[in-house]
């Protein structure tokens, strides 16, 4: 079973992120964290295969988490794929340079999102910061 943790403050983003994500596949679980505070409360009670972030989020936004999840040695094998409005080239390099494995825009069709999630689970097994 893959563990997939969503952390989006957007209730209408995160159901739309989320049933995205479980139309994957059977083997999918996803849990979800209205904020970065919550991500980080839940990081530690499983191992997270990917992790979708939003960067704007009242609390710990989502560069600080994919920057404390690059330096925590439990998840050094989960994926990172940002999803946000924040679309500048200057954006996407801080969130690459950070150690995300992808970046997507909003809006986005949820069958590209569908695409890159499947693309990187399906190269989990790599070593975390690969570019795809």
């Amino acid at each position: 079973m893959q563990r997939i943790l969503v952390v989006e403050d957007s209730a209408t983003m995160r159901s739309l992120i989320v049933s995205t994500l479980e139309d994957l596949d059977d083997l999918v679980k996803v849990d979800e964290a209205e904020s970065g505070f919550e991500a980080l409360r839940l990081l530690p009670r499983d191992d997270y295969d990917l992790i979708v972030t939003d960067i704007n989020m009242p609390d710990i936004n989502g560069l600080e988490l994919v920057s404390f999840v690059r330096r925590d040695p439990k998840h050094a094998g989960a994926r990172l794929l940002i999803v946000s409005t924040e679309g500048s080239d200057r954006d996407r390099e801080k969130g690459l340079e950070l150690g995300a494995d992808a970046y997507l825009v909003k809006p986005f069709d949820p069958g590209e999102l569908a695409r890159i999630a499947t693309e990187l689970l399906a190269s989990g097994s790599e070593s975390p910061g690969s570019s795809d």
